[in-house]
């Protein structure tokens, strides 16, 4: 198979639903083992993990913060315990992003942004480098945005963690590459997933004659682009930006 990721295990933050979804099942189909990462509601992750195992993958679903040490504790070592150590890490896990101009904001939210687009991914990959470095192979994949290379407005909280999270991984990636280990981000344009159901009808109007194919993307497109960087196909691929927005890339 290509892309095949027979052997390896995987763990995807904030995978019950959305983008993390998608790249949950693209990565199990490949063959990986999958840790399905959730914090707040159980009955969906549930049904995420049925619907998983439907389409022929192995994973489990794993409950934590992954904001936070003692989260991410947990949640690592309960996916090592029961399918060996992680070596495709994908951090995805994200709150709530409301479009506000910066009046409106306060340090509390920035930080948020801060602790789940820096803090998550710092704390994730310090607790399973050490098993990549004993492999010599490892796969890091951050899931960024458009909104940082679009300079987006009224949204500074976020594209400016974006931002950031897209420096950390280029800084890793120079200083993983001896050890096999490959950083790369996805960086999706608008989505239309659940988060999304509520939002005014005009903005995606909007949003969508801008889009050069088309159509809507997807979870599962996000999903592939995931599935190639994770495997030993793009082991020479590092760094790198690989934007999933059907065209729209006037950076």
């Amino acid at each position: 198979m290509a892309h095949s990721l027979e052997g390896h295990v995987a763990l995807v933050t904030g995978s019950t639903t959305g983008l993390g979804k998608g790249i949950a099942q693209a990565l199990g189909t490949a063959g990986a083992k999958v840790g399905i990462n959730y914090f707040n509601n159980t009955e969906r992750a549930e049904k995420a993990l049925a619907e998983f195992e439907a389409l022929g993958a192995e994973g489990m679903i794993v409950r934590g913060d992954v904001s936070t040490p003692d989260g991410v504790a947990d949640v690592c070592g309960a996916v090592a315990s029961q399918f060996g150590p992680i070596d495709i890490l994908v951090p995805n896990a994200t709150p709530d992003q409301p479009h506000k101009p910066i009046e409106d904001y306060d340090w509390e939210f920035y930080q948020q942004m801060i602790d789940f687009f820096i803090k998550s991914p710092f704390l994730l990959t310090k607790a399973i480098l050490p098993g990549m470095k004993e492999k010599k192979w490892g796969r890091i994949i951050n899931i960024t945005s458009e909104v940082y290379h679009r300079s987006v407005g009224e949204f500074s909280g976020y594209v400016a963690a974006k931002g950031g999270q897209i420096g950390w991984s280029r800084s890793m990636a120079t200083e993983l590459a001896p050890f096999g280990i490959t950083v790369n981000t996805v960086s999706p344009g608008w989505i239309p997933t659940e988060r999304h159901d509520k939002d005014p009808q005009e903005d995606k109007d909007a949003y969508f004659s801008t889009i050069p194919a088309g159509r809507w993307g997807t979870p599962q497109d996000v999903g592939e682009a995931v599935r190639y960087y994770a495997s030993e196909e793009a082991s020479f691929i590092t760094g790198q930006t690989l934007c999933v927005n059907g065209g729209l890339s006037p950076w």
